[in-house]
């Protein structure tokens, strides 16, 4: 409230302050200022620009080699999951080739040995012979 009411305070400091009897410096423009530092654009254009050509060269070297990396990293990882799935067909190849040669030594078996014949038969197809009394237990 005592702010509101008081503004003899305000008014007395203005009062107070003194205007600046000399006029300020003459202070040259922004454009003329980067003209004194950098040059005109013909100078800028002489020298090949504010970049240094160096700059601008090895930022190129450093993004190729960067996609180059990239490049390697993501075909390494491609050619690990290939080789992962290569193994894995493989060892499910030589899986069915055992499984194939024991069918056909079985076979071969069944065909030529009248032993395995007859065992076939009895626990397969649950045969008997002539001559057998077939008692079941349970």
């Amino acid at each position: 409230m005592k702010r509101v009411a008081n503004t003899y305070w305000t008014d007395d400091r203005l009062r107070a302050q003194r205007v600046a009897s000399r006029a300020l410096p003459n202070l040259t423009p922004a454009r003329e200022l980067s003209r004194e530092i950098i040059g005109t654009r013909t100078e800028v254009r002489r020298r090949g620009g504010l970049i240094p050509s160096w700059v601008i060269f090895c930022m190129i070297i450093l993004a190729t080699a960067f996609l180059c990396g990239a490049a390697t990293m993501r075909t390494r990882a491609e050619m690990r999951n290939a080789t992962t799935q290569y193994q894995e067909m493989n060892n499910e190849v030589l899986n069915l080739r055992d499984g194939n040669a024991a069918l056909e030594m079985e076979v071969r078996r069944l065909r030529t040995d009248t032993r395995a014949i007859e065992s076939a038969a009895r626990t397969r197809l649950n045969m008997v012979r002539a001559n057998e009394i077939v008692v079941p237990v349970e």
